[in-house]
């Protein structure tokens, strides 16, 4: 279950440091394509990710948890709905195609949330996510701003929610909002799996910048 309003407070800091383009826009552009079709943004935040999915031609519905969030993207004109990822209030096969961003280390029960996405998602339809690489980022991995080579501790393997480990940093996104979940890259893949996704297409994404991936990107289908 997604932790709730732990974003409120933080919607116009987040929307100037986080949500602008980059490559986890470029990327989850590049493996959805263009519309047209109804696409849900599942966890979309304020709505910056969300209103370059509907240049590309998509009747987009947002959906996200925290009302403060929200509240950037109805100023955007977008359609967006309050509430929880892993409880989604929508029809079965109701939405041509889904696409996240940033989700499953916000989250508890990433396979619950698959689970729902799967069951509002049309046969066939595609899935596109865009996070965090468990490998590099999490409780075990001291990598601050994504600069130079992660410094990894013990605690990979620890599944759950951590809010006081060595990959906190004390001046970033986890420690204004209360820490992170983790999974390890197994578990991760294998939640796609176990909610009935096809995997086509992983990327670990690159960076001119960076020798070390922190994002990680998969095309699915149902």
């Amino acid at each position: 279950m997604a932790r709730p309003a732990r974003y409120d407070g933080f919607a116009e800091w987040y929307d100037r440091e986080l949500a602008g383009p980059g490559t986890a826009r470029e990327t989850a552009l590049r493996l959805l394509g263009d519309g047209p079709g109804r696409l849900l943004d599942v966890a979309c935040g304020t709505g910056s990710h969300t209103a370059a999915f509907v240049q590309r031609g998509w009747t987009v519905t947002g959906v996200d948890i925290s009302e403060d969030q929200l509240r950037l993207a109805r100023d955007r004109g977008l359609d967006v709905v309050q509430a929880d990822a892993a409880d989604l209030p929508f029809d079965d096969a109701g939405f041509d195609a889904v696409v996240s961003m940033w989700l499953h280390t916000d989250a508890d029960g990433f396979d619950s949330i698959l689970r729902q996405i799967a069951r509002v998602l049309r046969p066939g339809g595609p899935f596109v996510y865009v996070g965090a690489h468990p490998c590099f980022v999490g409780p075990h991995a001291y990598f601050p701003y994504a600069r130079g080579v992660p410094e990894l501790h013990p605690g990979y393997r620890n599944t759950g929610w951590y809010t006081d480990a060595p990959g906190i940093s004390p001046h970033g996104l986890r420690a204004k909002v209360g820490g992170a979940a983790h999974l390890p890259l197994g578990l991760f893949v294998q939640a796609f799996l176990d909610a009935g996704f096809g995997i086509e297409r992983f990327e670990e994404l690159q960076d001119e910048e960076r020798e070390y991936p922190y994002m990680l990107a998969l095309a699915c289908r149902r």
